[in-house]
């Protein structure tokens, strides 16, 4: 069972999705796949909380920040995971050189190719992204491109998982499936 959680900043989704993958993961192995790959104090703090929030869920960390399937070589990939966040983790490829930060442009395909490998390579997995999407203003064309990049690989997850979820406010929309539990 593969499971999309979408919503903005701060509406839910990563709580949502923890308790969706501890649910499913059932009294089998869980893993927390971590993307972010902190670049400032803001970033260390979120990763606290989420370290925080998570605490007695019984998830084992798995920090990958880049080439994701790379993972799948040290796990049993019949336990259940939990990524957070396919934002972070576009993030990542995007701007692979933290200190000249060129884009890349081939990061949309290549990450979303790289979400259907890890996707299609596990038994159950929730994977938790930002909608950026339903904001109508046009901004620079870097972030217009992220903006398309996260897009295709949310359609890429979409198309592949059993069921896509928004969290607004704390509540949920589905799109697309059932709620697996």
């Amino acid at each position: 069972m593969t499971v999309l959680v979408v919503g903005g900043s701060k509406s839910g989704k990563s709580a949502f999705a923890q308790n969706l993958a501890a649910k499913l993961s059932g009294d089998g192995k869980r893993y927390y796949v971590a993307t972010m790959i902190p670049a400032d104090g803001e970033d260390r703090e979120r990763i606290r909380r989420h370290v925080a929030d998570r605490a007695g869920l019984g998830f084992e960390t798995l920090e990958q920040g880049r080439e994701l399937p790379r993972c799948l070589t040290r796990v049993d990939r019949g336990g259940t995971f939990l990524l957070d966040s396919v934002t972070a983790l576009l993030m990542n490829e995007m701007y692979p050189d933290p200190v000249t930060w060129k884009m890349d442009p081939g990061a949309g395909t290549r990450t979303a190719e790289s979400l259907v490998e890890f996707a299609k390579g596990i038994q159950n997995g929730v994977f938790v992204a930002d909608d950026l999407s339903g904001d109508p203003k046009a901004y620079d064309p870097e972030t217009e491109a992220f903006r398309r990049m996260l897009s295709q690989c949310q359609s890429a997850l979409a198309a592949l998982c059993d069921t896509v979820v928004e969290v607004v406010g704390g509540n949920t929309v589905i799109w697309k499936g059932e709620m697996p539990v």
